[in-house]
């Protein structure tokens, strides 16, 4: 099957939000009585601390300094809980973040700046206030919405229940609080496709799915594909999947997944000498790696795809799901530093979870969803900032980096190199994570070696040769270097 993903995701730079911890604004204005826990309250006491879209709207400036095109953002729609993948109504954005106007005027001013937005749909299961769920609540076997979920038995116990007396119907991973929903029915699989169409109709550029492999059927996602790609065929569809992603990534389901496979590897050799291997989370196989193993690693996820979805991949270090790679990576910011501009220089669009990029760390859930401390620049690291914008716009002034073919060249001990190649145009990245500097001597049958140049680092000078096809360059301690040969 041709596999065909949007053009715009390969030159993208994704942001991840979790809206109600990004930004408040002082235009979105609540009803009475609306109370908020103060902002920066610690995370691990839940409740909203009231960051909205116009918030996100307030700090596009600061995204688009920073290098971001595209936005993705955990569910905004309406739901009782401050993540709001507990949906009661999939076509109403949650009033607490604005409210539609709200998601309009995103829309408006971050497509003014050239960014995109993609947004979260939770399509296998709802929260326990969405209306056919409350009105089975409240008709029982009566109501004509009974087969858009699993009912096992009565009396339903959707609050009150415990280990003898349960709830009675299917929940995501048995959880009361999330009844799953029954896509096989006719209904609710139209309901979820009008849900689809809706929000691409209303402007937003693509879907990031939610836990996708609990709908275990191709046909749904197939149709899913065809109704958004008929709204827009540029609009991103990005599943969550932590594993082999095959199945979903034959050109007829999802153009990419968040890409846990490349995360797990990246930890793992630029945080080696640092990485908390106490660190326990499913799909996280966290060891110490040498530069073989991590070559051997990183070719083995790319092998996996058409190189039309290698090149549309969510490349992340973290997420809402996970820890904050800075906390996983025992609080080394020269392995952040090198992982980022891994990021930046690999197939696949990078993903920064908000605040990485100021030094925010933090163990798993609750913790890493803290709130963004616009009130306390003090606490930023500035430099590890600056970094960030340095590597991001690299990713951006040269296309070679984004879409560019992929070699590695050079793996042993510390070191790893791999080249990218665009028409005539060549790049050869260097990482070396030894706490000591290294020379390495690779062999690079380069068309315009004569012209190599220095682009990263961007000041100072760096000691290499080229002849006779073998490239001998000395890389500094825990560093990069990235050369550029062009015509």
């Amino acid at each position: 099957m041709n596999k065909q993903t949007p053009e715009w995701v390969k030159n993208a730079v994704f942001y991840q939000i979790f809206p109600d911890r990004f930004a408040r604004s002082p235009r979105t204005r609540h009803r009475k009585g609306v109370q908020f826990m103060p902002w920066g309250s610690p995370p691990e006491k839940q409740g909203y601390q009231g960051g909205d879209l116009r918030g996100i709207v307030d700090k596009l400036d600061y995204l688009q300094d920073l290098g971001i095109n595209a936005l993705y953002l955990n569910p905004i729609f309406s739901s009782a809980a401050n993540h709001r993948y507990h949906t009661y109504d999939y076509f109403s954005v949650d009033p607490l973040l604005g409210g539609d106007d709200a998601l309009r005027e995103l829309l408006q001013e971050a497509h003014a700046r050239h960014i995109r937005v993609v947004l979260d749909g939770v399509f296998n299961h709802t929260g326990r206030g969405f209306w056919p769920f409350h009105h089975i609540l409240e008709n029982g076997g009566n109501s004509p919405y009974i087969d858009w979920f699993t009912v096992h038995d009565w009396p339903l116990r959707p609050y009150n229940h415990d280990a003898d007396n349960h709830h009675n119907y299917a929940g995501w991973w048995d959880m009361a609080a999330l009844p799953k929903l029954n896509t096989r029915n006719p209904g609710v699989r139209e309901y979820l496709m009008q849900v689809a169409r809706y929000w691409i109709d209303f402007g937003i550029d693509g879907w990031r799915l939610d836990v996708p492999a609990e709908i275990d059927d191709d046909s749904f996602w197939q149709e899913f594909r065809r109704i958004v790609k008929e709204a827009n065929p540029e609009a991103y569809i990005v599943g969550e999947i932590w594993s082999d992603a095959r199945r979903w990534c034959q050109g007829d389901q999802f153009d990419a997944v968040m890409n846990y496979l490349f995360t797990v590897p990246t930890l793992n050799f630029f945080a080696a000498k640092t990485l908390r291997l106490d660190y326990e989370r499913e799909n996280y196989d966290l060891r110490p790696f040498k530069a073989r193993k991590f070559r051997k690693a990183i070719q083995k996820v790319l092998d996996l795809y058409d190189w039309e979805i290698n090149l549309a991949q969510m490349n992340l270090l973290d997420s809402h799901d996970t820890a904050r790679a800075l906390w996983v990576m025992g609080e080394d910011k020269s392995a952040l530093r090198l992982a980022v501009l891994f990021q930046m220089t690999m197939p696949g669009a990078p993903c920064i979870y908000y605040g990485d990029e100021i030094g925010l760390s933090a163990a798993d859930d609750p913790f890493c969803r803290e709130a963004f401390p616009w009130n306390k620049l003090q606490s930023w690291d500035t430099e590890l900032l600056t970094f960030y914008k340095q590597a991001i716009a690299l990713r951006h002034r040269y296309p070679v980096l984004r879409t560019g073919s992929y070699e590695a060249l050079y793996a042993r001990k510390r070191v790893f190199a791999f080249r990218r190649a665009l028409g005539d145009s060549e790049a050869l990245v260097i990482f070396n994570t030894a706490v000591s500097p290294k020379t390495a001597k690779i062999k690079w049958l380069c068309k315009h070696q004569k012209s190599l140049q220095l682009v990263w680092p961007s000041a100072g000078e760096q000691a290499f040769t080229a002849t006779e096809g073998i490239l001998k360059i000395s890389i500094p301690a825990q560093s990069a270097v990235v050369l550029l040969a062009e015509p």
